[in-house]
């Protein structure tokens, strides 16, 4: 069984805003084969605990207009590994230092990665073309 539809969408438009704030490393697992509660895990992180916010704020705002909110919302307060629970969508931002250790894609290797669109997985740091 393979990710729905709505999740790939919601799950694309979720990346390209999590890459609008900056987000590093963003990563798409498809794990509807593994688990009954959702479809897709996404995965990103940033360096600092405000930037994690920015990119939590940014994808709640992106789904916000697509008239989708999350069923559930951890770990906002800390500011260093929030998730949001859309249903077939568990986005998960975490500090660099919380994904490094607690390594989800190590867990879920299982999981079939998703391709996502080059606007987010392109570098940031590639200096400007003139």
């Amino acid at each position: 069984m393979a990710a729905s539809a709505h999740a790939l969408e919601i799950a694309i438009a979720a990346a390209e805003a999590a890459s609008d704030k900056l987000a590093e490393d963003i990563v798409a697992l498809d794990v509807s084969d593994t688990l009954v509660i959702t479809d897709i895990f996404l995965l990103c992180s940033a360096s600092n605990d405000r930037q994690v916010r920015a990119i939590v704020d940014g994808i709640e705002a992106r789904l916000d207009e697509m008239n989708i909110d999350p069923v559930r919302r951890e770990g906002e307060r800390e500011g260093r590994w929030v998730l949001l629970d859309y249903l077939d969508l568990v986005v998960h931002v975490q500090h660099s230092d919380e994904r490094s250790y607690y390594g989800l894609e190590r867990l879920w290797k299982d999981g079939t990665r998703i391709a996502l669109p080059d606007s987010v997985t392109s570098s940031r740091s590639a200096p400007p073309v003139e």
